[in-house]
């Protein structure tokens, strides 16, 4: 088998593909409250946000959490949004999206800095794993950066090229994982950062995942 010809995505899961911005604000006030930090709006979440999310708890904070205080966040952080996940859904149009991308022909995946024994059966149970190719979570500590997930991702999909690939993704951290392996990337303003820090990015913006199939299509053409 040669390389694939046609474009493909490698997708985002949390604030992309999953619509979970009210566990994630829940889940992140719930961590501040165990070292007695103010509660935080979505907006000035959206404006705030950044990976390695300790640098996000250091704009916040004034300083960086220490190794306990991270850990503590952290733990309480994730124990909330498990609770919480179950009430939220896909980002709307997802199914129709996914499904037209694969019937053209087309390949997707999805890398993900959640966890990967969490993932799966999250994708598994929206019944749309099928129409991936390779579904990928966080192994190992969270906190970190996605661009050497990317790049082992990639790997895995050895008839895929990189050149033709565009990540899809709501944080400025998923176009530097693109980067970082030569692929594109459209950016959504629906997940965790507004459109104002998104555009510092130097990649496409977009406010609906229509629009970012579309120009990943254009990209990977």
């Amino acid at each position: 088998m040669g390389m694939h010809t046609a474009a493909h995505i490698v997708w985002d899961w949390n604030g992309t593909l999953f619509h979970d911005n009210d566990a994630i604000i829940g889940a992140t006030n719930a961590a501040f409250a165990e070292l007695g930090l103010e509660p935080i709006t979505l907006e000035r979440y959206r404006a705030l946000y950044c990976v390695p999310v300790p640098k996000f708890y250091e704009r916040l904070m004034g300083r960086l959490p220490t190794d306990a205080e991270w850990q503590v966040m952290d733990d309480t952080f994730h124990r909330y949004y498990t609770q919480h996940r179950i009430r939220c859904g896909l980002t709307e149009g997802v199914t129709e999206l996914l499904t037209h991308w694969r019937a053209a022909g087309r390949s997707q995946s999805i890398l993900s800095m959640y966890g990967h024994e969490e993932l799966v059966p999250l994708v598994r149970g929206f019944g749309i794993e099928e129409h991936f190719i390779r579904v990928d979570g966080r192994t190992g500590p969270s906190g970190g950066s996605k661009a050497e997930h990317m790049v082992r991702h990639l790997r895995s999909l050895p008839y895929v090229d990189a050149e033709r690939t565009v990540v899809i993704g709501d944080a400025a951290d998923d176009a530097v994982a693109a980067l970082h392996v030569g692929a594109r990337a459209v950016l959504y303003t629906g997940g965790s950062h507004g459109r104002a820090s998104l555009e510092t990015v130097g990649v496409p913006v977009v406010d609906t995942l229509a629009e970012a199939v579309a120009e990943a299509e254009r990209l990977g053409a």
